[in-house]
């Protein structure tokens, strides 16, 4: 095995896999080094992908070449998009896989992948000349030399679980966790912390009466999470839906002293939006019932994913508990569950490309960051897997902006507001969600996809058409009133139509038809105010965006600032006046200070850059 590859990515699961692809897929010899190579894509948790606003991310991964949802169209056994009773801004593809055919399906696609090398084996410590990567240390292979390298390291930093009141290392069920990267990490300057997840039991299916239960059933036809999949084919399974009951939750108050998280065990924080049972019944005392999801592994096995029953609860609590449920009084529990305390790296700590400000070269993507979620995790994965090839390339960075994808939204959350806890995406969390629908990934990412050269021309070619079709069709519609400041932004309206025939037909049986463009039309025929209103505000936002801060403006040299203000615009070292704005704490005061002090900045500079080389001095 070679001794040197330009990209080295650290970790198996989603974020890795995207960030491996992409090195490789884009002509740079890449190394992907995981403790065990058998477990690549594994779905340590849900054996789904999707979800609100995590769907969306799964399209816009697709749409700028990455590999997560043409995986899932593959292995999915259910597919339903979700919140269909609301608006379109919120509607959000979701698909039940088979779990163990998600992960042959990726390993098979992450081992055959040209330029891509995998490696069983443990990472110790980074090596650095001065504040720049330059190698890693292996237990069993030494030190491989290296440009970039990738942290993808899930919940396996110093992992330890808990069940009850025991507690065992490990970074998830019977593997063994990563030990020495987060020492090395403090000692190069980066903060490390503390953050937990966990995961409910798996229980046989055989055992379940789901004659007690509610049937579940996906959507016929079912949609493909891919924009390249043109029929899902296999066959489709149906979830099953019950809920607990006041027996269940007087086990769970009876055996609080037992939790390891109401025990004062586990200190760490956990996922808001992904809380145990004991948290619900404990913090939500007024429901008396929650629901909870009958899901299927595989179709080849007899394993259930009891969604929303995540608990680390003593096995034989766990037991009571189960059998308390309508359907599962003879429930056989196959796996119980238990909770995951892991090391993660705040954002802060990152560049908007996911680079860290300290070290040159070192990338971090995942729930390194504080998030939770495959989805969060491979969109990141991706972005790091692109900015790295862009910096070894010299060209400019990619990054999205958050009125461009919800990747854009998540990644200047994470940087520039940090985490407290494990950060979920919510469509919430956009101010433009209805520009940002599931249904319209490929027109606002697709020539980025290309121009970065994850997608092929014969793809895109077919893809120009369609959005030339869009474009034509909208564009003809009399309640849209067109002008030059919505054209500017508004992907779908954007293509240059002179060079294409108005009268180019698209190809019936797909991916991109007749039937979608009708329906892309539809929705913005009926939705443009709604829509427009957003185009605008997206105008406002890009030119708050487009005020750009020199990474060398010395914060300190500006008077008026509140102290706390001046720490955080030190620490983030915001790129643009709009991020300085969205930091936490930062008043509006602090911003009209900093635009005042920009602008004089920007006079200075102008005025020097006319001096003659001599007399040229720092403006700032």
């Amino acid at each position: 095995m070679s001794k040197r590859f330009k990209i080295i990515v650290v970790g198996g699961g989603h974020a890795a896999i995207e960030a491996a692809l992409a090195g490789a897929r884009l002509g740079f010899a890449t190394l992907l080094v995981t403790m065990d190579r058998t477990k690549i894509g594994q779905m340590s948790c849900n054996p789904a992908v999707g979800g609100v606003a995590k769907g969306q991310v799964v399209r816009e991964i697709d749409a700028l070449g990455g590999e997560m949802a043409r995986t899932t169209d593959r292995s999915g056994l259910q597919f339903k998009m979700l919140n269909r009773g609301k608006g379109p801004a919120v509607w959000s593809p979701r698909v039940q896989c088979d779990r163990f055919l998600y992960r042959q399906i990726m390993t098979d696609t992450v081992t055959r992948q040209q330029n891509l090398t995998v490696m069983e084996d443990e990472v110790k410590r980074l090596v650095v000349d001065g504040n720049k990567i330059v190698a890693i240390m292996t237990t069993n292979n030494g030190n491989i030399d290296t440009d970039v390298v990738i942290l993808a390291t899930g919940t396996f930093m110093n992992g330890k679980l808990y069940r009850g009141l025991e507690s065992f290392d490990g970074g998830r069920m019977g593997e063994h966790p990563s030990i020495g990267l987060s020492d090395s990490l403090r000692e190069l300057g980066i903060q490390v912390g503390r953050l937990k997840t966990g995961t409910p039991m798996r229980l046989a299916g055989t055992s379940i009466d789901y004659s007690r239960c509610q049937i579940a059933p996906g959507d016929d036809p079912p949609i493909p999470m891919s924009h390249f999949t043109s029929l899902i084919t296999q066959r489709q399974l149906p979830c099953w839906m019950s809920r607990t009951t006041e027996a269940s939750h007087e086990i769970i108050r009876k055996n609080l002293n037992r939790s390891p998280l109401y025990a004062g065990v586990i200190q760490s924080i956990g996922p808001r939006y992904c809380p145990s049972i004991e948290d619900k019944v404990v913090k939500f005392p007024h429901h008396a019932h929650h629901q909870i999801f009958l899901e299927p592994e595989g179709y080849d096995t007899d394993e259930v994913y009891v969604n929303g029953f995540h608990t680390s609860l003593p096995a034989d609590v766990q037991d009571d508990l189960v059998r308390s449920v309508p359907g599962l009084a003879e429930a056989k529990i196959l796996r119980y569950g238990y909770a995951v305390e892991y090391d993660y790296c705040p954002p802060t700590q990152l560049q908007l490309t996911l680079e860290t400000k300290e070290i040159g070269g070192l990338y971090l993507a995942g729930q390194i960051n504080g998030t939770t979620g495959y989805e969060e995790a491979a969109g990141q994965g991706l972005m790091a897997g692109i900015n790295a090839v862009l910096k070894l390339r010299n060209e400019p960075p990619l990054i999205l902006r958050r009125d461009e994808a919800y990747i854009g939204v998540m990644i200047d959350d994470l940087v520039t507001k940090g985490v407290d806890e494990p950060y979920r995406l919510l469509t919430s969390r956009s101010e433009y969600r209805l520009i940002l629908r599931w249904d319209n990934a490929d027109l606002r990412l697709m020539d980025y996809g290309r121009r970065v050269g994850l997608l092929s021309g014969a793809v895109y070619e077919q893809f120009s058409r369609y959005r030339g079709r869009v474009a034509r069709a909208i564009r003809r519609c009399p309640e849209i009133d067109w002008n030059q400041s919505v054209e500017h932004i508004a992907m779908p309206f954007s293509p240059d139509l002179s060079t294409e025939s108005s009268d180019v037909s698209l190809m019936d049986e797909g991916p991109w038809t007749e039937s979608l463009v009708e329906k892309q039309v539809a929705l913005t025929r009926k939705y443009w105010g709604y829509i427009n209103r957003e185009l605008m505000g997206a105008i406002r936002f890009r030119k708050m965006e487009s005020r750009q801060i020199p990474s060398d403006f010395d914060y300190d040299a500006v008077p008026g600032f509140l102290n706390e203000s001046r720490q955080k615009f030190k620490k983030i070292r915001p790129v643009s006046l709009g991020q300085a704005a969205r930091i936490s704490g930062v008043t509006p005061a602090d911003i009209n200070i900093l635009m005042v002090y920009l602008e004089r900045h920007r006079r200075l500079k102008e005025k020097s850059d006319h001096l003659p080389d001599g007399l040229r001095g720092k403006t700032m």
